[in-house]
C-alpha cells in the first residue's frame, strides 16, 4: 500500500499499449528487448492464463521483476496465484514469486531506473536512478517488486 493507504496505479495509454504489444509480440518470437520477458501468470478471477511484457533483471544474483504502473493486473494476478511463467520465444521457465518488501526495494528501484527510465521513466513520479535514498524509499510502496525463484 501506498501512504494514505491507496493503491499506486497508472493505466496505460495508446502509445504505451502499441509499444507493449510491439515489445511482447517480438518476446514472444525470442528476442529479447534488454532482458524482456513474456509473463503468463493464471488470472485471479476468471481462471485463465493471462500475458504480459515484463522486464526481468538480475540484482546480486536474484532475478526480480519490477511494476513500474503500480499495483496492476498482473501484479494482482501473481500475487494471487504465487507462481508464473517467463517465456522468450519457445522457452519456458515456471516460477514461483516471492514479494519484496517494502525496505528492501530502493536499490532494486534504482537498478531498474538505471536500465529502463528511458522506457518507464514517466512511470516514476519524477524519481530518477541517483534521486535520494530517502525519495526512493518513500515512494517504494508504490512499486511492487517479486524475486523469482525457479521451480
Amino acid at each position: 500500500m501506498d501512504p494514505g493507504g491507496v493503491m499506486r496505479y497508472l493505466a496505460a495509454n495508446s502509445a504505451s499499449n502499441l509499444f507493449n504489444d510491439l515489445a511482447k509480440w517480438l518476446t514472444a518470437r525470442g528476442i529479447s528487448l534488454l532482458g524482456s520477458r513474456v509473463l503468463a501468470v493464471r488470472g485471479r478471477k476468471s481462471g485463465e492464463v493471462r500475458t504480459t511484457v515484463v522486464n526481468l533483471f538480475t540484482h546480486e544474483g536474484e532475478r526480480y521483476l519490477l511494476a513500474p504502473r503500480g499495483h496492476t493486473q498482473w501484479v494482482r494476478n501473481l500475487r494471487a496465484a504465487g507462481e508464473g511463467e517467463l517465456r522468450l520465444g519457445r522457452r519456458t521457465e515456471a516460477f514461483t514469486a516471492v514479494e519484496v518488501e517494502d525496505a528492501a526495494k530502493p536499490p532494486l528501484i534504482r537498478l531498474y531506473l538505471r536500465k529502463w527510465a528511458w522506457e518507464t521513466g514517466a512511470f516514476f513520479d519524477g524519481l530518477k536512478a541517483d534521486s535520494p535514498e530517502a525519495d526512493i524509499a518513500a515512494a517504494a510502496p508504490g512499486f511492487p517488486v517479486f524475486r523469482i525463484v525457479t521451480r
